[in-house]
């Protein structure tokens, strides 16, 4: 007989919990005329582009054995101020940029059915995240992999792994971890071509954005470039005639503010 050692000793253990929470909003969320998403992390290598890296070809999947209940996207903006020598009040608050986006989201696996080890294979598939690639230290070009989340039609920006937390819950008889809620944080890894500017010579950095869930050209204008108004040039740079169809997954190339066409109006 297999015996099942908790770190807290019930003989509830005998029947795994069945996490009711995600279990209620499941049957609540569940599409009923379509295919039942599994959401997963796509891992793909990583390979330089502009100031950062781009996607490379995927290197491995994780999928979800339960569907996230939420996932955290966070965005910031600096602004900064400068105080004059004797005013009461402080300066108006000038924009400086936009900073990359960060996304958490929790993995919970579960083997107490199956008894084997495939909690600590996807625990050490997440820390393997953290680290470079067998292919990037050959190359001398040390490097972690990128990832990107995927459910269903969202699809979060490419992104870079910063943190990974694993908690054991539950362990077989023989001490294989069997149970395992994990916690991931990710940052956006701001893709980046370069384009000559021919009145000055220089190069002028040209960032690209992924839209997600609930960007609109107008607030991405806003975090670039501290003027939502800017979103018409933008839709007219990056050739869109309908602002509305931008659907999350979309890329969007977010050039210097004087590259940008003049509006008319």
């Amino acid at each position: 007989m297999t015996t099942l050692i908790g770190l807290e000793t019930s003989a509830e253990q005998k029947s795994p919990p069945a996490r009711p929470d995600i279990a209620k909003d499941a049957k609540e969320l569940q599409p009923r005329t379509s295919t039942f998403a599994r959401a997963e992390l796509t891992v793909y290598d990583a390979q330089p582009g502009g100031s950062g890296k781009d996607l490379g070809s995927p290197r491995d999947r994780l999928e979800f054995q339960f569907n996230p209940k939420e996932f955290t996207i966070a965005k910031s903006a600096t602004w900064t101020s400068k105080p004059a020598r004797g005013a009461q009040k402080a300066g108006p608050p000038e924009f400086t940029g936009a900073g990359p986006g960060k996304l958490t989201v929790e993995m919970f696996f579960d083997a107490s059915g199956t008894h084997d080890r495939s909690v600590v294979t996807a625990v050490e598939k997440l820390l393997a995240c953290c680290v470079p690639t067998p292919e990037s230290l050959k190359d001398k070009k040390a490097s972690p992999p990128l990832v990107v989340l995927k459910w269903g039609t969202t699809r979060s920006f490419p992104a870079y792994v910063t943190s990974v937390s694993a908690k054991y819950t539950l362990f077989d008889s023989d001490g294989t971890p069997i149970r395992a809620t994990c916690g991931v944080t990710m940052e956006e890894m701001p893709g980046v071509t370069a384009k000559q500017n021919p009145t000055s010579g220089a190069v002028a950095a040209r960032r690209v954005h992924t839209v997600v869930a609930g960007d609109t050209l107008a607030s991405v204008a806003f975090r670039q470039y501290g003027d939502p108004a800017m979103w018409r040039p933008l839709a007219a740079f990056n050739g869109i005639d309908d602002p509305l169809r931008v659907r999350p997954g979309a890329t969007l190339f977010v050039p210097a503010l004087e590259e940008l066409p003049r509006s008319g109006g």
